[in-house]
């Protein structure tokens, strides 16, 4: 079979797959006519899914694409086997999920690194009380006021749109439009609309702090989803599929778009975005707090890994959770509700998967190439197999040359 017919039933396959369970595909912005074809079968069981995503990943293995394109859609359809089973009914441990949709192992943190977390936390933040009550006074401090928050996001999209332009181009015809809902149930969302197009929607019910904000915009729309979405340059890239390896590296890139475009300074970047529109908060320091939490973003992976890996006694897990979280009550509860859902508990293992592997692999020819193998990885589709074994390999060979 020829690639292109081959990545043309891909497509298909996981528009299937959204017909059978809803919210599955993430964004289709392929031809229109494929998906009228697929809305015109009959809706197919979870179990033909299977034996199609087995049959074209024999096709694939044996096709002439270029290796990368290749582990791609390999490692893709290998997932969308180990979903369309488990829509059946087939029980599979949540570490073996993992690895058949993520190509990630199920590996808890260091306690030591959060350690020294929260030491880091103790010498920056303001002086006064334990550290759990140090974190939710700056929590407070930091929290941009409701009334503000169409305002601030609309200025820092737009400084994030036009750097995102300068260092990595933008096609002219590309918009992101926000809009503000009352869910609770996410911060931010990005949804393709086709030709070149995203709504980004931002809950006015979930707390806004510019220790968070800048980096959720840079998530969702510059340089992260919206603008991968508009410079993915492959067929196989116009359908983004829940539960598949390509989430990896997709949600790696968002997350560490704030420190590839802006980098350090970014807190003293964002007060001066945000001058004039009201009382803004202190920048440096929401970066420097920043800095620490985010090396708590394990945190939540192993909570996930202790509820559904290891069947560990909820109390315990929500110790765990408000311990090193900093948390009061009512923020353990929403968040140990989130992760007891078997899907939020695998996205919380994959966001600091993907993050760690998708900045080994921008940085390891140093910060000089950073933004170049970045702008690669938005254009291109690479399995996160892909990104490691290249990654071993110039490990290898940098010790051979030594």
């Amino acid at each position: 079979m020829h690639h292109r017919s081959l990545i043309t039933e891909y497509l298909k396959l996981g528009l299937r797959f959204g017909r059978v369970a809803p919210g599955f595909v993430h964004g289709y912005t392929g031809a229109a006519r494929t998906r009228a074809e697929v809305h015109a079968e009959p809706l197919p069981a979870p179990a033909e899914l299977a034996a199609q995503a087995r049959r074209l990943h024999r096709l694939v293995r044996s096709s002439e694409l270029g290796a990368p394109r290749r582990e791609f859609l390999l490692g893709q359809l290998a997932a969308l086997d180990c979903a369309a089973r488990v829509l059946a009914g087939e029980r599979i441990p949540f570490g073996a999920r993992l690895r058949l949709y993520f190509q990630t192992e199920a590996v808890t943190g260091d306690g030591e690194s959060y350690e020294r977390a929260h030491s880091e936390l103790d010498a920056v933040l303001p002086p006064g009380g334990s550290l759990a009550e140090r974190m939710a006074e700056f929590r407070r401090r930091d929290r941009i006021p409701r009334r503000l928050v169409p305002d601030c996001v609309r200025a820092l999209a737009e400084s994030l749109r036009l750097e995102t332009g300068k260092r990595f181009g933008l096609p002219e015809s590309e918009t992101a439009t926000y809009r503000f809902v009352e869910d609770a149930s996410f911060s931010g969302l990005q949804r393709c609309l086709g030709d070149r197009s995203s709504r980004v929607s931002i809950s006015l019910a979930a707390p806004h702090r510019l220790g968070s904000l800048p980096r959720l915009l840079a998530h969702e729309a510059y340089p992260g989803h919206h603008t991968q979405y508009c410079r993915a340059g492959f067929p196989e890239q116009t359908i983004a599929l829940a539960n598949t390896p390509q989430c990896v590296v997709a949600e790696g890139l968002a997350e560490l778009g704030l420190d590839v475009l802006i980098g350090r300074g970014w807190g003293s970047w964002a007060r001066r975005v945000l001058s004039g529109i009201g009382g803004t908060p202190d920048g440096e320091l929401a970066e420097r707090v920043d800095d620490a939490v985010r090396k708590l973003a394990g945190v939540r992976r192993d909570a996930a890994l202790m509820l559904h890996e290891h069947g560990a006694d909820p109390v315990r897990v929500r110790a765990y959770l408000r311990h090193w979280l900093l948390l009061d009550e009512d923020r353990c509860e929403t968040l140990f509700k989130l992760l007891e859902d078997p899907r939020a508990g695998a996205y919380s293992v994959l966001y600091p998967a993907g993050a760690e592997l998708v900045d080994s692999w921008v940085t390891a020819e140093g910060t000089a190439g950073r933004s170049r193998r970045y702008l690669r990885l938005l254009e291109e589709p690479f399995a996160p197999r892909t990104l490691r074994r290249q990654l071993a390999g110039q490990r290898s060979g940098s010790h051979g040359r030594a």
